[in-house]
């Protein structure tokens, strides 16, 4: 890439933009970064990252922003409109846009990047806040073919793999499949780990039946992990799962594809949120199984 190519800006500095702007700078790169935060601000500061007092400001020049932003409020919020990243914008550059938010609202950004020459790849990350600092996020991309294959230096810097889908909203659709794949497999384990522990088995013992099994899928053998210690903490709450699920079940309508399993357990993760358990990681069901089938603490 260019000197000139080199220049971005990331949008979005949280626990997923922060880790992704350090990367993205140890590559080579001249970020300037901008959130609403003050304290991210701050915490990008102290960590030598430059800042921007605007958004205008932060993509003003740049050959590529990125975006990193929780919903579909904050993107329509941040990148549509005469006040939006997509109106300072120079024409002719590329918007790497991270995050996980419907098919409808991708689209309306899409319409207005178009409007404005400006090359938008819909690039959703695949992983979470507990790896995200390690590189080894990957992605899931469409758009433009050209401005993907342009812009894989930049998508080296923060991923270890990349997988083009198509020219417009596929990779939506890919990320909402794999987020429903999790919200599944989280419901299954939980009635897997009931059902075992009202069987007499030891939670050890089953932890290890799971983790070594025919289904020990990847997500099975990171979550036993955890479970070991019944660490809950959250590397990706339940709230977010509900939101997840929320925008896969409005995809499924849009499509015409019915979602039996989605919808049920999106019952589960709103039980968990009305339970308090909203900020405890997604894993959760653990618990909500275990207050359903009348079963304590297991014993460690």
């Amino acid at each position: 890439m260019t000197n000139t190519s080199k220049n971005v800006a990331i949008i979005g500095i949280g626990k997923m933009g922060l880790p992704m702007s350090l990367l993205v700078a140890k590559a080579g790169f001249a970020v300037t970064a901008f959130d609403q935060s003050a304290a991210r601000i701050n915490e990008a500061r102290t960590q030598g990252i430059s800042t921007a007092a605007s958004p205008a400001e932060a993509v003003s020049g740049k050959a590529a922003v990125v975006t990193s932003l929780p919903d579909d409020v904050a993107l329509r919020g941040a990148l549509l409109g005469s006040a939006g990243l997509i109106a300072a914008m120079a024409p002719g550059a590329v918007l790497i846009e991270t995050s996980t938010v419907s098919v409808e609202a991708s689209t309306e950004v899409a319409a207005g990047a178009q409007a404005r020459g400006i090359a938008y790849l819909r690039a959703p990350v695949s992983g979470n806040a507990s790896i995200v600092h390690t590189g080894a996020l990957t992605c899931f991309v469409s758009g433009p073919k050209d401005a993907f294959e342009n812009a894989k230096p930049l998508f080296g810097a923060f991923t270890r793999a990349q997988t083009y889908l198509g020219p417009a909203e596929e990779a939506r659709y890919a990320k909402l499949s794999v987020n429903l794949m999790i919200a599944v497999s989280a419901a299954m384990m939980a009635e897997s780990l009931a059902l075992a522990r009202k069987g007499g088995i030891a939670w050890q013992d089953i932890l290890n039946v799971l983790h070594d099994s025919a289904v020990a899928s990847p997500m099975v053998k990171y979550k036993t992990a955890p479970l070991r210690t019944r660490d809950f903490e959250s590397t990706f709450s339940c709230k977010q799962m509900a939101k997840d699920l929320d925008l896969i079940l409005g995809a499924g309508h849009a499509v015409g594809v019915p979602l039996q399993l989605a919808a049920q357990v999106r019952e589960t993760y709103g039980s968990l949120v009305a339970q308090g358990d909203g900020d405890t990681d997604f894993i959760a069901t653990v618990k909500h199984l275990e207050r359903l089938s009348g079963l304590g603490e297991p014993k460690l």
